[in-house]
């Protein structure tokens, strides 16, 4: 009885060291020469950049809009929503779609990224925490360091970077910020 439990331990164990070491695979890209990481569980597509249409009364990091196959997809400027300059345009710069959930939707929001770089595997145990300091970036934005050989990557908190908040603003939030002035005007008229 006792060997079979210690077989069963075992088998647990290993299972356990196993999905540790597996991880899973991140799309890497760079943004105001820093290097980035994000699950690809959460990318629909990249896209070549095209100019997006500008939307009236949004956050500065909001590029804008683009029609995607009939869809209006936000796109947001992921080097200003880091609190930097805004991206510059090169040939290299693209949109990474990302499909993230808010309130049991799911919505199609388009990041800016200065070049995308590969995708890479990431083992669980290469993760270390995110650090406390010398990051150019919000702490609740970052999930962890991935180390890649001698080198790390910045893996995001897409939940975080693209909050619930914050989604609302870009889902249809403008409106509803716009109609408390709209009922303010109309006092005073």
């Amino acid at each position: 009885m006792g060997a079979l439990i210690r077989s069963e331990r075992k088998a647990v164990q290993g299972a356990q060291e196993e999905a540790l070491a597996q991880g899973q695979q991140y799309l890497t890209f760079t943004v105001a020469a820093e290097v980035f990481a994000i699950p690809i569980s959460t990318i629909k597509e990249i896209i070549e950049y095209r100019k997006p249409t500008d939307v009236p009364m949004m956050p500065p990091y909001m590029r804008g809009i683009i029609n995607l196959r009939g869809r209006v997809v936000p796109v947001i400027d992921l080097s200003v929503r880091f609190g930097r300059d805004a991206s510059e345009v090169s040939r290299r710069t693209c949109f990474v779609i990302l499909e993230v959930e808010q309130q049991d939707e799911r919505h199609d929001i388009g990041v800016v990224v200065d070049a995308v770089s590969a995708v890479i595997d990431i083992a669980d145990a290469d993760i270390e925490p995110a650090p406390g300091f010398g990051a150019n970036l919000r702490a609740d934005f970052i999930s962890g360091m991935g180390k890649m050989g001698e080198k790390f990557a910045i893996i995001l908190d897409i939940a975080k970077v693209l909050s619930i908040d914050e989604l609302a603003l870009l889902t249809g939030g403008a409106e509803m910020q716009a109609l408390p002035a709209a009922q303010a005007s109309a006092q005073h008229a």
